[in-house]
């Protein structure tokens, strides 16, 4: 590379970079994208495995409502009629979810939503009662908040030991931000997500995220930290997508994470789950979830025309440096840290920050695409 031969240099090949570049490029713009891995696709990488797309990163669903970027994406791929409706398994017993009519009768035995509303009524004055007694004016952690919302039936069967799993601690040492808080809903209906547009693409997201980068020069098995200068120079403006803490060198210490371990295996079965998720609630076992990746785009008669299936069983795991960064921990602590590390990132001439590590937020996929759009829109006019 002699000089800038690029306009933007894009560190992170995954959806907001991937987006942000093609965007770039449609304008007649030069993009260079450099990612880390071996391949391109953050997150949403899909694996082929006995036929079966699997989500090598945990199950990616796209949902949105923003009818912009539905549109986007269906430039690209084709979309198939997925709907998320996941169950949690708990006792021996199966839950769905969200909480709904269904829900309330495998509790309660509810059949109409008046008795429903009155029994999570109950529910509810006997938690909040319970503060009261004890002067507790609100909610002060996340157990506490939970109570207030649905009760201690829903909580300890359905919340509290997914959620100590997931978080690797008490709920009673969680802040009660973290569920703020929780879909009810009095309806027999047991779609998980409540936006316009849901699916998954035909064939995986590998697709999508090639024909995004379509046109860019892309470099896989490329740290930008390890040849960081000679890159700068050869892009007008950077578009960095990687961790923000490690942009600025840990200047003021590092922003925690939660990661996940994935375990996937083959079965010589057609149908193990009857679903694509599964929520384990109780404390035991210690997975969070398994995914079943064949109901993601195999429905009815045709999950049966697979001999074969591929199960994915997810462990929550607190992070350390050389695992994958997931969810951020968004405490007070680390808030405040990010919060100084914006603070840098604003002052920085031509270098932009964008995606769920450069902004130390848990993005879904729609959103991420929107605020890469967003981006586009005003540095590649």
């Amino acid at each position: 590379m002699a000089g800038r031969d690029y306009d933007f240099l894009v560190v992170g090949a995954g959806l907001f970079g991937a987006t942000f570049a093609r965007i770039a490029t449609d304008r007649g713009y030069r993009c260079m994208v450099v990612e880390r891995r071996e391949e391109a696709g953050g997150n949403i990488i899909c694996d082929n495995i006995a036929g079966i797309n699997v989500h090598r990163y945990g199950a990616h669903i796209f949902h949105t409502s923003d009818e912009r970027v539905w549109n986007f994406v269906n430039k690209y791929v084709k979309f198939n009629r997925f709907t998320n409706s996941p169950v949690a398994l708990c006792g021996g017993k199966v839950y769905n979810l969200p909480f709904n009519m269904n829900t309330f009768y495998q509790l309660w035995g509810c059949v109409t939503p008046a008795e429903a509303a009155a029994k999570l009524e109950d529910e509810r004055r006997e938690a909040v009662e319970r503060m009261n007694a004890a002067g507790i004016a609100s909610p002060r952690n996340l157990e506490e908040q939970a109570l207030s919302l649905v009760g201690r039936d829903i909580y300890e069967k359905l919340i509290k030991g997914y959620t100590e799993k997931q978080w690797g601690r008490r709920c009673d040492e969680l802040p009660a931000f973290i569920i703020r808080r929780l879909p009810v809903r009095l309806t027999y209906d047991n779609n998980y997500f409540n936006d316009l547009y849901q699916g998954i693409p035909e064939g995986g997201y590998n697709p999508l995220i090639e024909r995004l980068l379509a046109g860019s020069d892309v470099v896989c098995g490329c740290d930008f930290f390890e040849d960081r200068d000679r890159l700068a120079a050869s892009a007008g403006k950077i578009v960095f997508t990687g961790k923000i803490d490690r942009y600025f060198d840990y200047r003021f210490g590092k922003l925690e994470y939660r990661s996940v371990r994935f375990e996937t295996e083959v079965l010589d079965m057609a149908n193990y789950q009857g679903v694509a998720v599964v929520n384990y609630t109780e404390v035991q076992p210690e997975w969070t979830r398994i995914i079943e990746h064949k109901h993601f785009e195999a429905f009815g008669d045709k999950v049966y025309e697979n001999p074969r299936t591929v199960v994915t069983r997810e462990f929550s795991a607190e992070w350390h440096d050389g695992m994958e960064p997931f969810y951020p921990v968004n405490d007070e602590r680390n808030t405040a840290l990010y919060l100084r590390y914006k603070a840098l990132a604003d002052e920085e001439n031509d270098v932009y920050f964008g995606g769920r590590l450069a902004e130390y937020k848990y993005y879904d996929m729609a959103p991420v695409i929107a605020r890469a759009m967003e981006l586009a829109e005003h540095i590649a006019r």
